[in-house]
């Protein structure tokens, strides 16, 4: 698999999402490997719902109740990405790993990551300590971290 990643037409993309904490190139290449190209989501809320990671809704008349995901897109994409969110619970300082990763990708990603991390591993604490499951929160955080990685592939990383 590393040189799958390694090989010139994924390179740069494995790189993008490496930068990502809980990303390695097993999860890179699977995303990159059955999106293709990312750019066919206009914005990161399409590229949630293919995921199957948006809130279904039960709706009639004037009331709108949000429930679970609807788990209608890719269930193996949406299974590596709550895998990646439990990462976030604990985000400190950056390994040597993730420093080493980070210094290949363009400094904009490389902060964008980061910004994505800490933000993360706060709306993870913010719902566990809001009396939800950890199991929900984890699910939240893959759903914020799929609208990271769309944009850190479409360069909507400003």
């Amino acid at each position: 698999m590393e040189a799958l990643g390694s090989e010139d037409r994924y390179k740069e993309a494995v790189r993008r999402l490496r930068a990502f904490k809980g990303i390695g190139t097993l999860t890179a290449l699977a995303f990159i490997l059955e999106i293709g190209d990312f750019r066919r989501f206009a914005r990161a809320e399409q590229f949630m719902a293919f995921l199957g990671l948006v809130p279904s809704e039960h709706s009639s008349g004037e009331k709108r109740r949000l429930g679970s995901i609807t788990k209608a897109g890719n269930s193996h994409l949406r299974k590596l990405l709550v895998e990646a969110a439990w990462v976030s619970r604990r985000y400190g300082a950056p390994s040597k790993r993730l420093i080493r990763e980070r210094s290949d990708v363009p400094a904009h990603i490389a902060g964008y990551a980061e910004r994505a991390g800490k933000r993360l591993q706060k709306k993870y604490w913010r719902l566990v300590h809001a009396g939800r499951p950890p199991q929900v929160a984890a699910t939240a955080v893959a759903r914020e971290l799929s609208g990271f990685i769309w944009g850190a592939m479409v360069g909507a990383t400003s």
